[in-house]
């Protein structure tokens, strides 16, 4: 697993998004995607002094998971996370190798498991599926910080 932060720490952050890419692969690849979501997470706020509230933090990690494990799950060989923060938000992008789109399962109380998909677009402002010259992408949307009535900021209901 590699990381790349794409933002100089020296640089005025006025207009410019904060950027991380881990490059997934082998040994706990879905454990390793959470890991380096929370430190980047954690980096936004440490370092950059951006607002992420205890809900973004954890909706940020699950939705990393789900995402990571479909990927990984339905897809061979390595994956790509992408995470970025700017205006608010964190837009996180995962690309694999497969073609094939998902696709969210048709109700039923019985099933057991397979219910990412559902989750990642429950709890995201936005979600987007698309195809890239090799593989496929999706990318997603959360909020960094709950309005001052404990809301989720900017959420889309």
């Amino acid at each position: 697993m590699a990381a790349v932060v794409v933002q100089d720490e020296c640089e005025s952050l006025v207009g410019r998004p904060i950027v991380s890419a881990v490059a997934l692969d082998g040994v706990e690849p879905i454990a390793g995607a959470r890991r380096a979501a929370r430190g980047f997470m954690t980096a936004v706020q440490a370092v950059y002094g951006l607002p992420v509230s205890d809900r973004a933090m954890s909706v940020v990690e699950l939705v990393v998971s789900e995402l990571v494990t479909n990927a990984y799950k339905y897809a061979p060989g390595p994956c790509l996370l992408e995470l970025e923060v700017g205006a608010g938000v964190v837009d996180i992008s995962v690309w694999d190798s497969a073609a094939q789109l998902p696709a969210v399962s048709a109700a039923d109380p019985g099933r057991i498991g397979q219910h990412g998909l559902e989750i990642a677009m429950a709890v995201c402002r936005s979600f987007e599926v698309r195809r890239e010259p090799v593989g496929k992408r999706v990318k997603v949307t959360i909020g960094l910080a709950d309005d001052p009535g404990g809301e989720q900021a900017g959420l889309l209901l």
